[in-house]
């Protein structure tokens, strides 16, 4: 009887390994490439962010009547220092020169230095008070108060912060409703009305109710 063999066993082969391919060495380049620039890919990033919040800004200033005392102020105190400048410059026999000038020597101020203060304190009413009224941003409103001292308020809102905007049709008035449940007035500006019609664009861009009143005086 003749014995039977089994097949041979099929024999198998290890292919040699692939070469990697030459790494890029970027430990001594200026700027690190992207993952997008190694791999040949477009990535696209939705950003969370504004760039920018200053690029859209609406600034709204006071009223002639509020400015109107500052005004005032500022050109009495021109008219001071520059009665004391005329006076130096006048001749010496002139009343003005002998009231100003030569009375200085009893003064305990000296006439040069009161105009120097007097004008100082003209033109920094008048900055204050142009500094007063309602910024709208792209981020959210400014309203920059002045309080009874003479003090500057600057309050800030984001758009998120306003639950309700409550305009006064009789004036342009405007009151913030905030989230917290708390009403802010707005300093009544010089073109009320703009801004009233401005903060209800917004309104709509950011959907924030609002609310029109005929007067909030008669309330």
């Amino acid at each position: 009887m003749t014995p039977v063999t089994a097949p041979d066993a099929p024999q198998t082969t290890t292919p040699p390994p692939e070469e990697l391919p030459e790494l890029r060495d970027v430990s001594e380049e200026g700027e690190r490439p992207s993952i997008t620039e190694v791999n040949g890919t477009v990535a696209r990033f939705e950003m969370a962010y504004q760039l920018d919040p200053n690029q859209e800004r609406y600034p709204f200033g006071p009223t002639l009547l509020a400015r109107l005392p500052a005004m005032l102020w500022f050109f009495f105190s021109l008219a001071v220092a520059g009665m004391v400048v005329l006076a130096h410059h006048s001749s010496s026999n002139s009343a003005l020169y002998i009231w100003v000038v030569e009375r200085d020597a009893n003064r305990v101020l000296p006439s040069s230095v009161l105009a120097f203060l007097v004008l100082a304190s003209g033109i920094a009413t008048l900055v204050r008070t142009h500094m007063r009224g309602v910024i709208v941003q792209k981020g959210g409103i400014e309203a920059r108060y002045l309080l009874a001292a003479g003090l500057p308020r600057v309050r800030q809102w984001a758009w998120a912060q306003v639950h309700r905007f409550i305009l006064d049709e009789s004036d342009g008035g405007v009151v913030l409703e905030l989230w917290t449940g708390e009403y802010e007035k707005l300093p009544h500006v010089a073109r009320a009305y703009d801004l009233a019609g401005l903060l209800e664009r917004k309104a709509a861009q950011h959907g924030i109710p609002v609310t029109k009143l005929a007067s909030l005086k008669a309330r």
